[in-house]
């Protein structure tokens, strides 16, 4: 009975303590944004995702009325600026942006990493896919993708391939190229895309995969040659190109992508709220004008299919360094 007595006479009291200790979400949720919002991006600045992102923050501040900071914090492959963005409060003030290469490539390249791609990030949107291209340079005697895995069959060992780097977003696809085709071709790694990529345009490696914007201009005047494209569909700047897929490898699909995320533990109203934003942007025209000219193709998901594309990524990329004994230099 006593028990009852003060149940009853403290009961008021004790929703209002759990009212109050649950209100800071909410009103943070309600109240967001209202002060400056950092973006963390672990991009050179300059970079095609670092304009990307400056101009959806400049979108979200003449909208939302809030500055948004971009914070460019590189070096170790990514890993600094993708630790910032695991460690910083999950408060809706610190953002970031993460892409193949942070969240699905490093998790299985590097035995140990100061984050984890699945569990330390809340998914806020996938923003936009660029698409790649199987590139050959015209001295090598091949014009479609079987006459290279013919060329290449018939002269095993002989045929090399440039990238930026092992593990590198030009590696990890060649690498499945091999593996779904059984061509035997040489690794030539460099310290970044440009000397690859320019060996290739002077001859001195005959192939690579890159970037469908970067390799169009030396396609259309003969220097090299697009033999496919590497997504799940043909790109808008070149329609008349098939992909790996349509060209003889069944089942081959790789683009690279590049999505904002918030810490793990973020409010689900601000992960949505920032999220219809993100989506909203990428709907304008003249962001997508710009953003074309870059070699992005525009997205715009949910946070659970961006989710489902990290998880997906990192076990299909994951097969692959296994397979192929890729190891972080």
């Amino acid at each position: 009975m006593r028990a009852a007595q003060l149940m009853r006479r403290h009961l008021p009291m004790c929703v209002v303590l759990v009212t109050a200790f649950a209100a800071p979400a909410s009103v943070l949720a309600q109240n967001y944004p209202a002060k400056t919002i950092r973006l963390v991006l672990p991009f050179t600045a300059g970079s095609a995702v670092d304009v990307l992102a400056r101009l959806y923050g400049q979108k979200v501040t003449e909208n939302w009325g809030q500055q948004v900071l971009v914070d460019n914090r590189i070096g170790a492959a990514g890993i600094i600026g993708m630790e910032a963005i695991a460690k910083s409060p999950p408060d809706g003030y610190t953002l970031g942006m993460g892409n193949l290469a942070t969240l699905a490539i490093n998790p299985n390249l590097y035995a140990k990493l100061p984050y984890d791609a699945q569990r330390d990030y809340a998914p806020i949107s996938l923003t936009a896919t660029i698409r790649n291209c199987l590139i050959v340079h015209p001295s090598l005697p091949v014009r479609s993708v079987k006459e290279l895995i013919a060329f290449a069959k018939a002269h095993p060992g002989e045929l090399n391939y440039a990238t930026g780097g092992v593990g590198s977003a030009q590696h990890i696809p060649m690498e499945m190229l091999k593996a779904m085709t059984g061509i035997n071709v040489v690794h030539v790694s460099y310290k970044g895309l440009t000397p690859a990529f320019n060996d290739v345009v002077a001859g001195q490696v005959p192939m690579i995969i890159a970037g469908v914007v970067s390799a169009l201009p030396y396609h259309q005047t003969g220097r090299l040659r697009i033999l496919a494209t590497t997504g799940a569909t043909r790109t808008a700047a070149t329609p008349e190109i098939p992909t790996l897929a349509e060209a003889g490898v069944p089942g081959y699909e790789y683009d690279s992508w590049t999505g904002f995320l918030a810490p793990a533990g973020t409010a689900p109203a601000i992960v949505a709220q920032f999220n219809a934003e993100a989506v909203r942007i990428g709907k304008l025209p003249d962001i997508r004008e710009r953003l074309t000219q870059l070699g992005f193709d525009i997205v715009g998901s949910t946070p659970g299919a961006f989710a489902a594309l990290i998880k997906d990524s990192n076990a299909r990329i994951g097969k692959v360094v296994r397979e192929a004994g890729i190891k972080a230099e």
